[in-house]
């Protein structure tokens, strides 16, 4: 079956649609580490270095958390093409019953990360900082993960506008929390970094209630009966989130854990390298949010196809959706080479770190094509429910290739900072190869229908 010039155009406008409300809500979430970062900056360098050790610990935890949750978009996408409302109330009482066993170990986890920054030699001043951090905002972790399975849950009925106004209240709501919290106002102790954990808790909990009001009171949810009383766990609905989402969990860990560890070696090579680095990549990592954004509204446009069961569909909108993701890539691709000075100049003055920045977001521009192409290809996947093969390519693109690629030529054969990021460019680029391939071989035979 062939797609008319108006099926893509209308596909294209739903994508979007769907998917420019989650870039938004990305984006503000960026803005609460923004917040933090700024105003611990402002207190102390102490407590700088504090928040930014412990968030960087405290992140591979939350992201395996926020990331298995994820799994509650394909499986509510599926019901939803096939009608199957009753399905959707059960798979969303279930999806608490997954709060609770990821936030248990993921409380005690975070907790007891100080032991971790003893074994890795983190100076002992900002031991204390980074640890009363993390203990202070390991209270706020079931808050989050409430946030974040509505949110993907409601994304997964294609209903986006409202978890970005959600964000935008919190984002906002965290700028006199931090302050309260981080500076001793109303009668309380000045807390520094570990004052930004009990603000980021706060405004958590504040965005777990606003969520779950909106769930409780949008209309058009009522008729799942998502908050109908329920005896305790219904494993059959559990063993699908599990099954779908710790896959899901498991590769979006790797894949930040590569990032992470390619930013240790660069503090290897010199002071300098680690900040262009950090620049780089926080350049990187924003412009990411568009076509990650755009990726959950993949995943809900095939979940909802295939539950309808008509692969021809979920195949046109996989790789429309993955085409968009990679055309909008190539455009930022496109700045990169083109301004590199201007995106680098926002975030430092100082003549050496510019410089290098500047020649590693040559290397951004790069592996932009790349990134639409995996981050587009894993999306479509997940909306087939299929997070376990993935799972083994992303190891096999990030840590087998990626990793290896990097440390050959940045460390053993002294490329430095551009022998790193080829390792980058290495991994993503056989990530978007497989996930590709695979989501073809998966709905071929949609081809001929």
């Amino acid at each position: 079956m062939k797609h008319s010039l108006q099926d893509i155009k209308t596909e294209t406008g739903k994508l979007l649609k769907i998917g420019l409300p989650i870039v938004g809500t990305q984006l503000l979430g960026m803005g609460l580490s923004v917040t933090d970062t700024i105003m611990a900056g402002n207190l102390s360098a102490a407590d700088l270095a504090g928040v930014a050790v412990g968030n960087a610990l405290y992140l591979p935890v939350t992201i395996f958390g926020m990331a298995t949750m994820v799994a509650i978009n394909p499986i509510v996408s599926h019901h939803l093409g096939a009608r199957r409302f009753d399905e959707i109330g059960k798979s969303a009482r279930q999806m608490l019953w997954m709060v609770l066993f990821l936030s248990i170990p993921s409380f005690f986890l975070v907790r007891n990360l100080d032991i971790l920054m003893n074994l890795i030699g983190v100076d002992a001043e900002i031991i204390p900082r980074a640890a009363g951090y993390m203990k202070s905002v390991s209270w706020g972790i079931p808050f989050l993960l409430i946030l974040a399975g509505f949110r993907y849950f409601s994304e997964g009925l294609g209903v986006t506008k409202p978890p970005m106004f959600i964000a935008g209240f919190i984002m906002l709501l965290n700028i006199p929390a931090d302050y309260i919290f981080m500076y001793g106002k109303l009668g309380l102790p000045v807390m520094g970094a570990t004052g930004t954990g009990y603000a980021t808790t706060l405004v958590q909990l504040a965005g777990a209630i606003a969520i779950i009001s909106f769930t409780a009171g949008f209309k058009p949810f009522k008729r799942f009966h998502i908050f109908a009383k329920t005896k305790g766990p219904d494993w059959k609905y559990v063993k699908e989130l599990i099954t779908v989402g710790v896959p899901n969990g498991v590769s979006s860990t790797m894949e930040v854990l590569l990032f992470a560890s390619v930013s240790v070696l660069m503090g290897t090579l010199s002071v300098q390298a680690s900040a262009a680095h950090q620049v780089a990549i926080n350049i990187a990592a924003t412009v990411f949010m568009i076509p990650f954004g755009l990726s959950m509204a993949i995943s809900q446009r095939v979940g909802v196809a295939m539950g309808q069961g008509i692969i021809v569909n979920a195949r046109f909108r996989g790789f429309l959706g993955t085409g968009i993701c990679t055309l909008i890539m190539t455009g930022t691709a496109i700045l990169l080479f083109t301004i590199p000075e201007v995106f680098v100049g926002i975030y430092t003055d100082d003549p050496q770190v510019k410089a290098l920045a500047v020649s590693l977001v040559f290397y951004a521009a790069v592996f932009q094509i790349s990134d639409g192409l995996q981050v587009g290809g894993f999306a479509a996947l997940r909306g087939l429910k299929d997070t376990r093969v993935p799972m083994i390519f992303n190891f096999i693109s990030y840590w087998v290739i990626g990793f290896s690629v990097g440390y050959t030529l940045g460390i053993k054969m002294d490329y430095g900072p551009g022998g790193l990021w080829i390792g980058l460019i290495s991994g993503l680029t056989v990530a978007a190869v497989l996930h590709n391939t695979r989501f073809h071989m998966l709905t071929k035979q949609g081809q001929s229908k």
